[in-house]
């Protein structure tokens, strides 16, 4: 018994003998240490000596191998240098380990990693030859020549066909210049092409210095003054209440056209202009829903059959365009935008110049997007009214919620946006 303890505790010893312990550095983690170098292209001599720099100004109490340190030395022919700092990735470290053959003790220190590069001396000082474009295109095309396809050949010597002499191009340069002078003699100026613009817009005449929203569109000049006398009243004096004039319109079925009404019957006496204004809008309304039947006039007429002769013919001149092959009345998409432009004006001059764009979509049967669209080329802006605005129109304060076109002054158009060419 006690011959095989005593073999299995040597065998033990044995095995124990084999074994290392392994342990940290215990010195400052700032304290210079050795570094960790690779060479990818070419080794130096064992005998070529080594700094190690820091940057200047660095934080020398963070861990040696995390400050920004480079590595030089140089040979007799040859520097060199770390190439971009120590190497760092996230989750990898380097250390070096000393073995202690008497205690058997193997000792492991933290080391930055650096790749270095190198430098001929003799090639320092050397810059190296500019080579110009025609040049590398002249030896390209000498190896396109040699080692290239069919194609490529075929592109090379097409290249060279539509190559431009700059040389033979001097002499024709001035007589080129003087004809770009005359043919852009004509052009208009960008203050000309702007107003030419302006003037060319979908819109009412406007007054461009005015001060005053009510002074950017004069009511005459949506309205014709004798279209505007000739407009009736008897209708609206005949008229009870608000909900009775709204049934003597030629277009009833409108929530807007509802609560002007309600809004102008609240007063002790109803405005009269406000009361034309609304039934010139009326109109308007009519006159786009049966847009399909501009070309019958009789038909027109007896559709919007309390409408005066004068009104209705003054809307089919202004809003309407007459076919070659038929000699009938169209109404185009530029007339039905002018026909809307005009009728929003209107809309603002009734709402205080805050007009509400949802009601006004809804009753057109119109997208929102296409009616904030027109407004804006009037020179609105969209959005809610502030406490102080609302409270300025007599507007509760639930209409804050919704978006309104604001017309503002002086004015401002949307600006013509420029595409692209397509390569």
């Amino acid at each position: 018994m006690s011959t095989v303890a005593h073999s299995k505790k040597r065998k033990r010893d044995a095995e124990d003998a084999g074994k290392a312990t392994i342990t940290l550095s215990s010195q400052p983690a700032n304290q210079v240490g050795p570094v960790l170098a690779s060479f990818p292209s070419l080794e130096p001599p064992r005998s070529t000596a080594f700094k190690c720099y820091v940057q200047k100004g660095a934080d020398k109490s963070v861990p040696f191998e995390a400050q920004p340190t480079i590595i030089a030395g140089e040979a007799e022919t040859v520097e060199f240098f770390t190439a971009d700092g120590p190497l760092s990735s996230a989750g990898c470290s380097y250390m070096i380990g000393v073995h202690d053959k008497r205690t058997n003790t193997t000792t492991l220190r933290p080391v930055p990693m650096h790749i270095l590069t190198r430098q001929v001396k003799a090639l320092k000082n050397l810059r190296p030859i500019e080579v110009s474009t025609e040049e590398r295109m002249q030896q390209r095309n000498n190896l396109g020549e040699t080692f290239g396809t069919k194609k490529a050949k075929a592109a090379i010597r097409a290249r060279e066909r539509n190559r431009v002499d700059i040389d033979a191009m001097k002499n024709v340069a001035g007589h080129l210049q003087d004809t770009i002078m005359q043919n852009t003699e004509s052009l208009p100026t960008a203050e000309e092409a702007k107003a030419a613009a302006d003037n060319s817009r979908l819109i009412p005449p406007y007054n461009a210095d005015a001060q005053s929203p009510k002074d950017a569109y004069a009511l005459h000049d949506i309205i014709p003054e004798a279209e505007f006398n000739a407009l009736p009243v008897s209708i609206f004096k005949a008229s009870k209440s608000d909900k009775d004039a709204l049934s003597h319109l030629p277009s009833n079925r409108s929530d807007w056209l509802k609560l002007q009404l309600k809004l102008i019957y609240s007063a002790p006496k109803p405005n009269k202009t406000e009361l034309k204004i609304v039934y010139y809008i009326s109109t308007m309304m009519a006159f786009h829903r049966n847009s399909r039947n501009v070309g019958d006039k009789d038909a027109l007429q007896q559709k919007l059959s309390g409408v005066p002769p004068i009104v209705l013919d003054g809307l089919l001149s202004r809003f309407t365009e007459t076919e070659r092959s038929t000699n009938k009345s169209k109404m185009t998409p530029q007339t039905e935008t002018m026909l809307l432009t005009y009728m929003f004006a209107l809309c603002l001059r009734q709402e205080d110049y805050a007009a509400d764009v949802e009601t006004l979509a809804h009753d057109l049967s119109m997208p929102p997007q296409k009616v904030i669209n027109l407004f804006k080329s009037l020179g609105c802006v969209i959005k809610k009214l502030s406490p102080n605005e609302l409270k300025e129109r007599g507007l509760p304060d639930s209409a804050g919620e919704t978006k309104r076109a604001v017309l503002k002054v002086p004015l401002e158009f949307p600006k013509t946006r420029v595409k692209r060419a397509r390569r």
